[in-house]
């Protein structure tokens, strides 16, 4: 039998319950944990060989952050259209066309950096539109993750699968900063971009021909429209205007929004900053040893979390607390970072700074789920629009401000104050009740 789908008359589920089998939650957990770290492992790999590039092609500071901020202005565009293209069809779909187009992009890269000398004054503009191409096909893959999660698992097993998921942009980084060195180190920076972009490939192969294969022979609950036929059909209208007369649902998207500017700022001239400070330092160790923070710190974010709920918490005061614990812990390492000169005190704060993002994982992250269960595709797309607004212009304007000043604490400073208002705003109007 050509189609081995099946149906099966069961008894009725309900938001409590799991569509995946026990098999099937394994089995997607590790592909798109696996998928996540591709992802990041690809996202990340410009920002460890800028220097190298730079180097080479004679780039300015101004030029360097044009480069790595372009990135967030394609990854804005396709937030909301992933998110409500994956409610509708499939986020697994979704996910699988996109990271054929990153992957292919990052294996290629080399040959578009060499050949953008052809245009001469417009190289940087060349390189800048196939990084914004790049950054578009990157920016379903969150929302179409946190859609699948939504349709497949029950509503108390969606936030913590989904916030450990997050992980994956850790072990991404990770995998570049230890591959990525090694291969920038000995065979040269056009390698590296070869060899993660390759992985990345693969990882769609499997994706495509193994996991997604598999959901052909499920066994189908037809009993429950609303959570298989109605979302990947015709599913409802996102009611956007009532959220959007909710102050939690605008806590979410710009606390979400300060803690990306943090993140990204980071993520992007993390390797510079260790480059330029720290000229003798191992590549392998700044690249690796923050990173290796995160995970861990996500699972501490889920059993705290998963502890206060057995104490009879609420969930809003939860995320609150977990949110603030995040923004807190990070301006302390920050405020340190303005003033140290000393290598392992600069490495353990960002090891902090960094870790503490699994706490935003664990709260503001999973929020759109908390807020809209059965839009969450659609809400988390329009949060990570804008969280990667900051994206763009954070990365920009540190780089402007590196090329005026050479101040490194003024960047550390910017991030703070931001952080700051992210906190007061989620503190205040942020909450974990039901809009729609």
């Amino acid at each position: 039998m050509e189609e081995k789908l099946k149906y099966s008359f069961l008894r009725d589920l309900n938001d409590g319950q799991s569509i995946w089998t026990r098999n099937e939650k394994r089995t997607w957990f590790l592909t798109l944990l696996t998928g996540t770290c591709m992802l990041y492992s690809t996202r990340t790999t410009m920002p460890l060989l800028v220097p190298a590039v730079a180097a080479e092609r004679k780039w300015s500071k101004t030029d360097s952050g044009t480069v790595l901020s372009s990135f967030f202005w394609g990854y804005t565009l396709t937030q909301v259209l992933g998110g409500y293209l994956s409610d509708k069809f499939g986020g697994q779909k979704v996910i699988l066309l996109a990271a054929i187009g990153w992957s292919l992009i990052t294996f290629w890269m080399p040959n578009i950096i060499t050949s953008s000398t052809l245009f001469a004054s417009y190289s940087i503009p060349f390189i800048v539109t196939v990084r914004i191409i790049n950054g578009a096909c990157q920016g379903v893959h969150f929302p179409s993750m946190i859609s699948i999660t939504s349709q497949n698992l029950s509503s108390c097993e969606r936030a913590s699968f989904f916030s450990i998921l997050t992980s994956g942009s850790a072990l991404g980084t990770l995998l570049t900063g230890i591959v990525g060195s090694f291969l920038l180190d000995y065979f040269g920076w056009p390698t590296a971009f070869r060899v993660i972009g390759f992985l990345g490939l693969s990882w769609t192969l499997f994706l495509r021909y193994y996991t997604m294969a598999s959901d052909r022979s499920r066994i189908i609950n037809i009993s429950m429209p609303s959570r298989m036929y109605t979302k990947l059909g015709t599913p409802e209208t996102v009611p956007w205007l009532r959220l959007f007369e909710r102050s939690s649902f605008w806590a979410c998207v710009l606390a979400h929004a300060c803690e990306m500017n943090c993140f990204f700022v980071l993520l992007s001239w993390l390797p510079t900053y260790f480059h330029e400070n720290f000229p003798h330092a191992k590549g392998w160790v700044v690249n690796m040893i923050p990173w290796l923070a995160l995970p861990p710190v996500t699972l501490i974010g889920k059993l705290l979390t998963e502890h206060l709920l057995a104490k009879q918490w609420t969930l809003t005061r939860i995320r609150k607390l977990v949110q603030s614990l995040c923004f807190l812990g990070q301006n302390c390492a920050l405020f340190l970072m303005c003033r140290t000169q000393d290598f392992n005190m600069a490495l353990t704060c960002m090891s902090i700074i960094i870790g503490l993002s699994g706490l935003h994982n664990n709260a503001v992250t999973v929020n759109p789920q908390d807020l809209a269960p059965s839009h969450s595709g659609s809400v988390f797309g329009l949060m990570n629009t804008v969280g990667a607004i900051p994206g763009f212009l954070g990365v920009y304007l540190a780089g402007h401000i590196l090329e005026l000043t050479q101040s490194w604490s003024a960047v550390f400073s910017t991030a703070a104050a931001i952080n700051t208002f992210g906190w007061l705003i989620f503190t205040v109007f942020g909450s974990a009740e039901t809009i729609v």
